[in-house]
């Protein structure tokens, strides 16, 4: 079944849209919109951002580290990723089904069509939104900056992480705003590695002297199969190979090309008759060198 109808865009013009209707074999009906590449990227792109921004309020104390969303046409799958997945869930799964109402009905979706999932970090010492929220937390409680900094800057270099850095900023003691930065380990800041190799995360607090900004970055480790870090190797990294052991070879070595121009004489025997200055003379393998007597001079005199 195909129907149109018309989008206003930010200038007022009218855009016609063609639509049609697809039956499943369960009997639902799912509506795909024909719009362009563009409108479908931004269109996802703010609903990332606001979905983040809801889970990040609700689940902020439950060590929420991300969401991902996927799924196939007409269904919409969200995996959120957070440290205790069983407060994510709640008693009998209750917690999870308010927050698919709550979802399903902000952004108008067809009942049925979305699916929320809980997954649990592996390994939580190496997620920056894991550690920014912990961090934010201390700091509420009234724990010194130094402290909760250099404590969770220890946690993040005990779990296997090449390099951290916390930066907090704002009205940390005084009525005058600064920035203190904590830094351990190896961080790189530019560069493609850097897409892969950093997990970074900013998060601010109200507190009662001001709002004070918080930005967390963790250098993951190499691990080939992406569990426990990144699986792609930095363009820099030189590995020396083990030398492969050398083998004998099997044929003989060549001989027959140096020529014994001696005859088989000692050494002593070789160099010949005494000169006149009684060193012994060369010889060659014609015999003793001849004396051909002083070099005549420029005008034929002897020099």
């Amino acid at each position: 079944f195909f129907s149109n109808f018309a989008l206003t865009d930010c200038g007022g013009r009218q855009l016609l849209v063609n639509t049609f209707t697809m039956e499943k074999d369960e009997g639902k009906q799912v509506e795909i919109s024909d719009i362009s590449k563009k409108r479908k990227f931004i269109k996802d792109g703010v609903f990332y951002a606001e979905l983040d921004e809801f889970l990040t309020r609700e689940l902020g104390e439950d060590g929420y580290s991300g969401v991902e969303v996927r799924g196939p046409v007409g269904r919409t799958e969200i995996i959120i990723k957070a440290t205790r997945t069983q407060h994510v869930i709640g008693e009998k799964g209750r917690r999870i089904r308010e927050l698919t109402s709550l979802i399903q009905k902000r952004f108008d979706m067809p009942d049925g069509t979305v699916s929320l999932f809980a997954e649990k970090v592996k390994n939580r010492g190496l997620c920056a939104v894991a550690q920014a929220e912990s961090l934010c937390f201390k700091l509420m409680e009234g724990i010194a900056v130094r402290r909760a900094c250099y404590g969770v800057l220890r946690f993040v270099m005990e779990n296997e992480a090449k390099g951290c850095e916390i930066i907090v900023s704002g009205k940390l003691r005084a009525q005058r705003a600064k920035s203190m930065k904590f830094k351990d380990g190896y961080m790189i800041t530019s560069g493609d590695a850097s897409n892969h190799y950093i997990d970074s995360a900013v998060r601010h607090i109200k507190l009662k002297q001001g709002v004070l900004g918080i930005k967390v970055k963790i250098m993951l480790p190499y691990d080939p199969k992406g569990r426990n870090g990144c699986s792609v190797v930095q363009p820099d990294v030189v590995t020396v190979m083990e030398p492969k052991e050398e083998k004998e070879l099997d044929i003989p070595p060549k001989t027959g090309y140096a020529v014994d121009f001696t005859g088989g004489a000692t050494a002593t025997e070789a160099v010949g008759p005494a000169g006149p200055t009684g060193e012994p003379m060369p010889t060659t393998a014609l015999g003793p060198a001849m004396d051909v007597g002083p070099a005549p001079g420029p005008l034929g005199g002897e020099m």
